[in-house]
């Protein structure tokens, strides 16, 4: 198969103005495509259930949605995300690549265009009252990248083990100040218990932690006023969803930063080496698909067994952090994910050299083309089969019920997306987004 679609090759840009087109490489659209179904798997249940729906069968090993769940952790759960901010990266040197060869400046053209990326993300959590939004991230974390993209391959890849340590190092003193004051409570209801007068220490130690309990381990009656919310009208909806994306987006951002900004790394890296262009041999690609299955998924499953029998529910995972001050197992997962998603990389680039599955590739093509306007319809779908103002199905669904709907939205996804690049340049909102970065009307029915 060649590298890329003839059909697809844009005009070089002269000028600030846009080309009609831009350069696209078929595998870098295939595996963008993977990503924007793959993520759906993890998100989904975020639209659909209540706090602590697993609790019930998380070590229930007769239970369908227990082996559902364990699937998605194993295959897909980080490695998606991951391959996500990847693309993402390498996306950023083939849009400046063409137009910084030409000798003009992509500089302010790349920042509005991550001006309004941002926007959209703000849109998207706010008004579609998406929770998990990536937009509003990718358009910071990209103007970060966008200053790195031209240093060696080799310095960009050494981010994702330098961040990954950062990051084990960074979650365990959160975790210790969390350990800390729960200890503090402990301490301090031990006291009340026995009928001692508290003292100002112990009052604010009480005061303390249920602040935090409140807004990070919610009791059983406020999941239940959760779920209420949720099926609740807009307004209500809203009232749970915004204050919850907007600590994210500002509170919990410093903790984002960095795992996005390391894969974006990573993504420009690889494109670089030529993994991403299809230039190593297949037999690089199978050395990759071994390495990463045959490492990566011993390291997931550890993980997943150890998880499951520490972490069951919010109790005996406040029970370890009275015993234990570092979890040590956390240090595994940046590492098992890379790997894996390494290994799905490596896999469908094979699949795609040797010819096979060539509807299903062509689709998740055009589902790549069009990742943007689907990544939106997973959410326009999902809240208005979910949320109360729609169906209102929140909470009503079992775990594994919910991948019906996926497996329905992919394969709509997959059947519109090549029907629709007949007759359209762009997808909705890719066009939409290319109109505020030129500042000018953009073609978009194919002639």
């Amino acid at each position: 198969m060649s590298l890329k679609t003839t059909s697809e090759v844009e005009l070089v840009d002269h000028s600030p103005k846009p080309s009609v087109l831009i350069e696209r490489i078929d595998i870098i659209d295939i595996v963008r495509g993977v990503a924007l179904l793959g993520i759906l798997i993890l998100n989904i249940p975020y639209f659909a259930m209540e706090e602590y729906f697993s609790e019930p069968w998380r070590q229930d090993t007769s239970n369908t949605n227990f082996w559902v769940n364990a699937v998605n952790t194993i295959f897909f759960e980080g490695k998606m995300r991951a391959l996500f901010s990847m693309i993402f990266g390498a996306g950023i040197v083939l849009f400046t690549s063409n137009k910084e060869k030409s000798g003009k400046s992509a500089t302010w053209l790349f920042y509005k265009r991550m001006i309004w990326l941002t926007l959209f993300g703000l849109a998207h959590a706010h008004l579609i009252l998406w929770l998990g939004d990536i937009l509003y991230f990718y358009g910071l974390i990209g103007m970060l990248a966008f200053l790195f993209r031209k240093m060696k391959p080799k310095y960009l890849a050494m981010g994702v083990p330098i961040v990954s340590v950062i990051g084990f190092v960074a979650n365990t003193l959160f975790m210790q100040k969390i350990r800390g004051q729960y200890l503090d409570y402990k301490e301090a209801t031990e006291l009340q218990d026995a009928g001692k007068e508290l003292g100002e220490k112990e009052l604010a130690a009480l005061e303390v932690w249920e602040e935090t309990r409140k807004e990070m381990i919610p009791n059983k009656k406020e999941v239940v006023e959760h779920t209420a919310l949720m099926k609740g009208s807009y307004s209500d909806v809203g009232s749970h969803i915004r204050p919850k994306a907007w600590d994210g987006q500002t509170k919990y951002l410093i903790f984002s930063i960095w795992d996005m900004l390391a894969l974006m790394l990573l993504g420009v890296a690889l494109y670089q080496w030529g993994f991403l262009t299809m230039k190593w041999t297949q037999a690089q690609y199978f050395k990759t698909i071994w390495i990463g299955y045959g490492v990566g998924l011993p390291l997931v499953i550890f993980s997943f067994v150890y998880n499951t029998k520490h972490f069951p529910n919010v109790e005996a995972a406040l029970k370890f952090i009275e015993t234990h001050s570092i979890n040590w197992v956390s240090l595994i997962y940046d590492f098992q994910r890379i790997l894996i998603m390494m290994a799905h990389v490596a896999l469908v680039i094979v699949l795609y050299q040797k010819g096979y599955f060539r509807r299903l590739i062509n689709g998740l093509r055009a589902v790549g083309q069009l990742a943007f306007t689907n990544y939106i319809m997973h959410s326009v779908i999902c809240t208005l089969v979910f949320f109360g103002y729609g169906l209102n199905q929140f909470a009503e669904w079992e775990y594994y019920q919910l991948y019906y709907l996926v497996i329905g939205i992919w394969i709509f996804q997959l059947v519109i997306s090549p029907i629709w690049l007949k007759y359209f340049l762009f997808g909705p909102l890719e066009w939409l987004w290319r109109c505020l970065t030129y500042r000018r009307l953009q073609p978009f029915v194919r002639k």
